[in-house]
């Protein structure tokens, strides 16, 4: 796939997830207005930030798509690194709110949310929007390694879940007004909101240390052996050493130097740095790999024809 068409389908979902944002903030704060419901204003705010966030992530998906320059030499993929993790700790900072306003509410007994049936309608219209939106931003994120498509894609999953949260909420609401024995469940939405925020500070944990961890450079698991056994495997070579490999947003940058017999010309080493680079593609596909060749001692060469390694130069 070229990087244009990836360039527009990441786009594309981010931009459509601009959009739903828009539409569901909206939805919210109008029936909150007419219910005077402040559980649906307080989704309101919350998808207030979903939207913060998805215009975050459209702008980052805009800025990587640029291509290198001269103060950007390896492009702008760093910024889908970087809103990632902006975002990542916007959920963590959602998480934190939910987890006081819980426990404030178990605290004090106290409930804000007021039951009506345009209530139930907007959650459930919400969990439907979130679901549909956070599919299509996490198939994208796979398809095309975008970390920031992916943390979008968390974000409204978190979503679907503070939409049930609440639901649950105003259904325990409603069963605690109709019997006396039933009056614990009106606290049902605040022990649900702490389970779910557990489960969210979690996997934002894990999505937060591989964002860090791409920021910072760290290599690939396994990626560097899997990258010197494939040049190693190319006849002619007689080793390759120090290897680095590193991504930017989803664009995978891999260089790397091998030992070639000093005695050829520079016609066949360059031959031979292709070669690699051609193998090492073909496990990293799409990867900018770049090959330095460095000439072999003559003891090294006359050793290698003597252990008739298979890469051995004839």
């Amino acid at each position: 796939m070229s990087q244009s068409v990836a360039y527009k389908e990441k786009n594309q979902a981010a931009a459509s997830s601009v959009l739903a944002a828009i539409g569901l903030t909206s939805l919210k704060i109008v029936v909150g207005l007419l219910t005077g419901s402040l559980g649906i204003l307080a989704e309101a705010a919350h998808s207030a930030l979903d939207l913060v966030a998805a215009l975050m992530t459209w702008f980052a998906v805009r800025i990587s798509g640029k291509p290198p320059d001269h103060d950007h030499l390896y492009g702008h993929g760093k910024v889908e690194n970087l809103s990632a993790l902006i975002e990542t700790l916007l959920l963590v900072a959602t998480c934190v709110g939910v987890l006081y306003s819980a426990v404030t509410r178990l605290i004090h007994g106290k409930t804000d949310i007021e039951v009506t049936v345009w209530s139930f309608v907007v959650m459930v219209l919400s969990m439907i929007v979130d679901f549909s939106r956070s599919r299509m931003l996490s198939k994208a994120a796979k398809k095309h390694n975008s970390q920031a498509l992916e943390a979008d894609a968390l974000h409204f999953s978190t979503d679907i879940w503070s939409s049930a949260v609440v639901i649950v909420g105003l259904a325990g609401v409603k069963l605690s007004e109709t019997h006396p024995a039933l009056a614990p469940l009106k606290n049902a939405d605040a022990v649900s909101a702490i389970c779910v925020a557990g489960i969210v500070f979690f996997v934002c944990g894990r999505l937060g240390m591989r964002t860090v961890q791409a920021l910072l450079d760290a290599a690939p698991k396994g990626l560097n052996d899997e990258i010197r056994k494939a040049a190693e495997g190319v006849s002619g070579i007689m080793d390759c050493h120090r290897i680095r490999a590193r991504y930017s947003g989803a664009q995978l940058f891999v260089d790397a130097h091998v030992t070639v017999d000093g005695s050829q010309t520079l016609d066949q080493a360059h031959i031979l740095t292709e070669e690699v680079e051609l193998a090492i593609e073909r496990i990293a596909p799409g990867a900018d790999v770049t090959v330095h060749a460095e000439p072999a001692t003559g003891l090294s060469v006359a050793a290698l024809h003597e252990t008739g390694s298979p890469n051995n130069l004839s």
